[in-house]
């Protein structure tokens, strides 16, 4: 039986171990007759017979399941040498068992999905973890540098994010494994450097600590899951981490202060403002128009509006947020119970989600015009807690004229909206979120409307794998925004 040996560098990726699989498949040779070593580490088997190479194909190519290679893919980025192997036992495999990658309780399966797991979340972790530091090139020109250290081979399939992300500006992202470096529009790599290489600090980073502490929330404080979510490992590479330890241990101290303070009242309860009477919709919406059509103006007599009861027991109505020439329009289903008390939309939880799919999907949130379809927060009462509750109908239709308004001012090229609700909201009519979802919908009373799910649902998914699935699921969709408003551009 001849036994095959494949010498790798640690650092191979996909590209080289497709060579090598690719041969040894069609050359009919099963995974228990090939050794996987580590040629950067002089690894070798002083017993082995001398290596036969590679074998002379004897089958034709062969078509692989997808969903295994969209695995591998993912598997063959990880730390653990032990990948290029398991990796080449998954494709054997499926010469027998096409539908492999669907098996979860296979151990090749689980063991490969657990090392996939691990590299997605390193690569989330870079995502969200690097901090740049500007520098100036020797002929003075401005550059931002940053030093990350993942765990696994990501950097090359992470990178393409940030040139997205930051394509107007030349950046270096150094790590020990590989450096990846943006200039003039062109993104290439190099091997990896010291920590040394990279710059200390930047006078920008007061700045940042400033801005953190400032949005630092001592009541939803949740030392674990913060941990869990920031490991320590990365606090060293992060200017907010000095931040950090001093405000956890004040946060008890805020927050007594917090309820002690007198009681934040609803301010349309309080009388501000000219009531608006409660009258039905009307279909032209310049009849009940502010005397001076401004997204400002809008803004202030939406504290006088009565349409409908649900300014009775919200704090204030939420007007939308942005640019009034903005692209892009976000349109929402209603305010949340963080978003009634800020007066902003999309500050909450899902704003937040919101927040991080937007960057992923290298769209610039203050170039977005955010709004709802409902300016104030229904919600119901349990304890002292206020819980969201779904707007019907006649709430959106009696809401819809203020979001025509807004629709007339803003011009925008796109309207991406969040969930049915909002769909009904710019449409006027029910859609079917999963039917309609991907392409825009054309109207002559709008512009085009591209529905998808709103943030708070993926908020909702218990299952982190289904919850990830449907997160690139959504970040897609703003995509696909992006660039059709760059076409229409």
């Amino acid at each position: 039986m001849t036994r095959y040996v494949v010498r790798l560098p640690g650092d191979a990726g996909e590209t080289e171990w497709r060579e090598a699989a690719r041969a040894l498949d069609r050359g009919l040779v099963p995974p228990a007759q090939v050794d996987w070593l580590d040629g950067s580490a002089g690894q070798d088997d002083l017993l082995a017979a001398p290596d036969p190479g590679l074998p002379a194909p004897v089958s034709p190519p062969r078509r692989v399941p997808r969903a295994l290679m969209s695995l591998v893919s993912e598997v063959l980025m990880h730390a653990d040498f032990g990948r290029f192997a398991l990796s080449y036992r998954l494709l054997w495999r499926t010469r027998d068992e096409a539908g492999l990658a669907q098996i979860a309780s296979d151990p090749d399966v689980a063991r490969a999905e657990a090392m996939a797991r691990s590299v997605r979340r390193d690569m989330h972790k870079m995502k969200a973890f690097v901090r740049f530091r500007e520098t100036r090139d020797g002929d003075g020109a401005q550059r931002f540098i940053a030093w990350f250290e993942p765990d696994h081979h990501i950097v090359a399939a992470t990178a393409p994010f940030f040139s997205r992300r930051f394509a107007n500006m030349d950046w270096s992202i150094l790590t020990p494994r590989l450096c990846a470096h943006w200039q003039r529009g062109e993104l290439v790599f190099s091997p990896g450097v010291a920590k040394t290489d990279a710059p200390a600090q930047d006078r920008l980073e007061d700045v940042w600590r400033v801005y953190y502490s400032s949005i630092f929330n001592p009541a939803r404080l949740k030392v674990k899951a913060m941990t869990a979510e920031m490991p320590k490992k990365y606090w060293r590479n992060l200017p907010e981490a000095t931040l950090i330890d001093g405000l956890v241990r004040s946060a008890r101290g805020r927050t007594g202060e917090m309820i002690a303070a007198p009681r934040l009242q609803p301010r349309c309860a309080q009388g501000n403002g000219p009531e608006m009477p409660m009258r039905p919709n009307s279909p032209d919406p310049d009849a009940n128009a502010p005397p001076e059509p401004t997204l400002a103006a809008i803004a202030r007599d939406l504290q006088s509006c009565r349409r409908c009861p649900l300014y009775r027991n919200a704090t204030q109505a939420v007007p939308g947020e942005g640019p009034a020439d903005a692209r892009l329009m976000l349109v929402g289903e209603q305010p949340g119970d963080q978003e009634d008390l800020a007066g902003r939309p999309f500050v909450g939880p899902a704003g937040r989600v919101l927040d991080a799919a937007l960057e992923e999907a290298g769209i610039d949130r203050s170039a977005v015009y955010a709004t709802n379809t409902v300016k104030h927060f229904k919600h119901e009462l349990r304890g002292k807690r206020r819980l969201h509750k779904r707007p019907n109908a006649s709430e959106i239709d009696h809401c819809r004229w203020w979001l025509d308004l807004e629709l007339k001012l803003v011009r925008p090229r796109l309207v991406v909206a969040l969930g049915a609700s909002a769909a009904r909201g710019v449409l006027g009519r029910t859609v079917a979120v999963n039917a309609s979802r991907g392409l825009p919908i054309e109207s002559p009373d709008t512009p085009p409307v591209l529905v998808t799910v709103h943030p708070s649902y993926l908020l909702r998914i218990r299952d982190r794998d289904d919850a990830e699935r449907e997160r690139r699921r959504f970040v897609e969709d703003l995509q696909r925004a992006g660039a059709w408003v760059a076409k229409a551009a």
